[in-house]
């Protein structure tokens, strides 16, 4: 069988496609995997790295204010789209799709109308509680619409074609244990602290995670810590850091990188995650068990890396800080009284894994199965 995943612009997008695409392998080693994904975004990076053939379109985005510049910008959109759905059609012939299979994000549309007009059958897998405008904009046609919470279904027109499948991660995530990952990472008796706010990075929170090295390394570095500052954050928070008074050269207990590109190995061996709410995120948090401080962007449609932060608070599975209320003194105090509190962190753990759902990329390949017997 022949498979086409489309997706892209975030992590959030690309990464649960690679961890369905990873089992849909292991299931079908003589099937043929493709992504298609956008141009200038991380699936370039991300999917090659992760073996797979990757074509991409113009890069496109919808803005949803009413401008005369908007307006402009949204023509052009359209026309990007409808030569992107010409350019997918020729893949989709030439690549012979059973099925094709949409993880979110502009780039993701053309191809699932394409493969829609030549027959093929479509799924596509919504993050978020609520849909997101890709999926708003494909739901009414595509085959499939999977969904990670059964209150979703509420949100669409045909709740027979929904169905839950939970949020598909990397089994990485799942199964690497604790003591392996602190083994592979070389690491002390010292609690790990990891953070990250998105591939981009996020300027704010990178201000306060700076702020808070200057905490740690006043206070001779109670734990190691490993922040990933993002591609946008990577030019300017070097030397922002530096100008606060943190050496980092001399203090070795400190670590600043792009990007971290084995974040199942880092999120096992943590003691405490920081990061941003997306789904996909909180997700990969709970398959590994690691308890967490969430600071959901307050920069996303619906507000909905908030609900899914306060999700996981009601369970206790999170402590949960809004941007506006995070600085780097109230982000220290947190980080010590989780790391403090032996029963609040066993029971985090305990809720974490709770809320998993480890076999939602198996359930994933199953919907796909059933859609590429469909076209047979």
């Amino acid at each position: 069988m022949n498979v086409i995943f489309t997706c892209g612009g975030t992590g959030g997008h690309i990464n649960p496609a690679i961890a369905v695409a990873n089992s849909w392998r292991e299931r079908h080693p003589d099937s043929n995997i493709l992504f298609i994904g956008g141009r200038g975004n991380m699936e370039e990076e991300l999917v090659p790295k992760a073996g797979y053939r990757l074509e991409v379109m113009p890069a496109f985005g919808l803005e949803r204010k009413i401008s005369f510049s908007a307006i402009k910008n949204n023509f052009r959109a359209v026309k990007s789209v409808m030569s992107a759905v010409g350019r997918c059609k020729k893949i989709i012939r030439e690549f012979g799709a059973d099925v094709v299979v949409g993880t979110g994000g502009y780039a993701s549309f053309p191809a699932l109308y394409a493969a829609k007009q030549l027959k093929i059958p479509t799924c596509v897998h919504e993050a978020n509680a609520m849909p997101g405008l890709t999926t708003r904009m494909v739901a009414g046609w595509v085959d499939r619409v999977l969904v990670c919470f059964p209150e979703s279904a509420k949100y669409y027109r045909n709740p027979r074609k929904v169905e839950v499948v939970g949020m598909p991660v990397r089994r990485e995530f799942v199964y690497t244990k604790k003591a392996d990952a602190r083994r592979e990472l070389n690491l002390d008796h010292k609690p790990l602290v990891v953070s990250a706010f998105g591939s981009q990075g996020a300027k704010v929170m990178n201000e306060v995670t700076a702020e808070l090295f200057g905490l740690e390394q006043k206070d001779g570095c109670p734990f190691r810590h490993i922040h990933a500052v993002g591609s946008y954050g990577w030019g300017w928070m070097p030397q922002y850091v530096q100008k606060i008074g943190v050496n980092l050269k001399e203090t070795p207990d400190i670590t600043m990188q792009e990007y971290i590109y084995n974040m199942p190995t880092l999120m096992a061996a943590a003691d405490v995650f920081i990061g941003r709410a997306g789904a996909s995120t909180c997700s990969e948090i709970a398959a590994s068990g690691t308890p967490c401080i969430l600071i959901p962007s307050p920069n996303v449609t619906d507000n909905h890396q908030e609900k899914n932060a306060r999700a996981l608070e009601e369970k206790g599975a999170a402590v949960v800080l809004l941007e506006s209320e995070c600085t780097a003194k109230r982000l220290y105090k947190e980080i010590g009284s989780l790391l403090q509190d032996t029963a609040k962190y066993n029971q985090m753990e305990k809720s974490l894994y709770g809320i998993s759902v480890p076999d939602s990329a198996e359930r994933l390949c199953m919907v796909m199965e059933q859609l590429a017997k469909k076209k047979e």
